[in-house]
């Protein structure tokens, strides 16, 4: 099968990202083998390939947004049966036994492992992954518009909730990529105001066009007070910014798994008053399903940027230089049929 494996993490100037030819991978134990459709091109895979993320293991395939079907099961599976139309997403697996998982909160288990991290993504024809950590996907979305929602939707739920968003309340978004417009429609068909406050004029566009309330530029003040506010930008210089525009009480959750240098914060102009600050780390599969369920009860606007498994390197410099519009998805023309590989279970 065709992969892209990240060789030695640099700039992406020093071709850190290299196409490679391996056999198509066999599902261990409890594990499915997938063909995959589609896989989303996340800001994650970008800091894993430049080296902001350390790789963890030599020869990584990134790629943790993957749709596909169900083509083979290794011992133990069977759950989700063949030619099903499933989901993989960041989360790979957790240990179900320390104190973290057994008290709900998965996503700060020490042992957890990461799709495109841990173990190979779904920058590839096809990818294997555990039965139990992989979600059967909602009806009346096109594979495209759903590899989005395994993470830049999954993520921006969770951090939509970690920002403590009262009914009917304000919310500021800093930053308004892939993540971004989808918790901006989540927070909308939930009766919030929306600010949002990016670099971009093409993402203030389309902010407006999804029904937010204004849309300036990331260091502009939102025209009213906000009771709370999610940075999805990577800067750490918009943190005391956006705290600054939160109203007494409000809360800022910051989304992503890196974040530039936080400037010293003024006490009374940033944290009196009780506002509050929070990280948000990988999700939970609660988060996920619950994210899902919301996804086909409610018809979200997915924007993506359609490249060919082979420009996956493209993909990620435009990514890389904001030229992307909404969210890039890489199109793996993969036979989804088990007869297109060796029979396994």
């Amino acid at each position: 099968m065709m992969a892209w494996q990240v060789t030695k993490p640099g700039p992406l100037t020093t071709r850190p990202l290299r196409p490679v030819t391996r056999p198509v991978p066999e599902p261990g134990p409890g594990e499915v083998l997938i063909a995959v459709s589609v896989c989303a091109v996340c800001r994650t895979d970008l800091h894993l390939v430049e080296g902001d993320l350390p790789p963890r293991r030599p020869g990584t395939v990134p790629g943790h947004e993957v749709v596909g079907r169900v083509v083979g099961h290794g011992p133990g599976a069977g759950r989700l049966p063949l030619g099903a139309r499933v989901g993989v997403a960041w989360l790979r697996w957790t240990c179900g036994e320390c104190r973290y998982c057994r008290a709900g909160a998965e996503n700060l288990c020490p042992r957890s492992r990461y799709t495109g991290w841990d173990a190979d993504g779904g920058y590839a024809e096809y990818l294997t992954a555990p039965e139990d950590f992989v979600y059967l996907l909602p009806e009346g979305y096109p594979d495209e518009e759903l590899a989005p929602l395994l993470c830049a939707g999954i993520i921006g739920y969770r951090a939509l909730r970690r920002a403590l968003l009262p009914p009917a309340g304000r919310l500021g978004i800093y930053g308004f990529g892939a993540s971004a417009h989808l918790t901006a429609q989540v927070a909308l068909a939930e009766g919030a105001t929306v600010h949002v406050l990016t670099r971009s004029a093409q993402a203030r566009r389309l902010a407006l066009d999804l029904g937010a309330a204004s849309a300036g530029s990331a260091y502009d003040r939102p025209p009213e007070p906000l009771d709370a506010a999610i940075l999805f930008a990577p800067v750490g210089e918009l943190v005391p910014v956006a705290l600054e525009a939160l109203d007494a009480g409000g809360t800022l959750a910051i989304a992503g798994i890196h974040l530039t240098d936080v400037p010293p914060l003024n006490y009374q102009r940033h944290l009196f008053r009780e506002r509050t600050l929070r990280s948000v780390t990988a999700n939970t599969r609660t988060d996920g399903q619950e994210f899902l369920d919301f996804a086909g009860r409610h018809r979200l606007v997915v924007v993506t940027t359609p490249y060919p498994l082979t420009a996956a390197d493209q993909a990620l410099g435009d990514l890389a230089a904001d030229r992307v519009h909404g969210v890039a998805v890489l199109r793996v023309a993969t036979d989804p049929s088990p007869d297109a590989v060796s029979p396994r279970g």
